[in-house]
């Protein structure tokens, strides 16, 4: 086996780890976010439509995120 290959197998392991991290903070952030708000909606009931408003606004932020992260590999040409 020649040394590219093997470079390149280990390249390739260590980019789906990094698509791993990717994915794995926007998920903290999500399920921070949206728990926060349901404490909220429980603590004042009357201010539920512009909680939840405000955070599908904070949803989508935190989505390009994640996009981003699974964009740039396609974009940086490292796949």
């Amino acid at each position: 086996m020649e040394a590219t290959t093997i470079l390149a197998a280990i390249e390739g392991n260590i980019a789906t780890v990094g698509y791993g991290l990717a994915a794995i903070g926007p998920a903290i952030g999500l399920g921070i976010m949206i728990g926060k708000t349901i404490e909220a909606t429980a603590r004042q009931p009357e201010l539920a439509g512009r909680l939840q408003t405000t955070m599908f606004i904070g949803v989508a932020f935190i989505e390009i995120l994640a996009l981003i992260g699974i964009a740039t590999p396609f974009i940086f040409g490292a796949i």
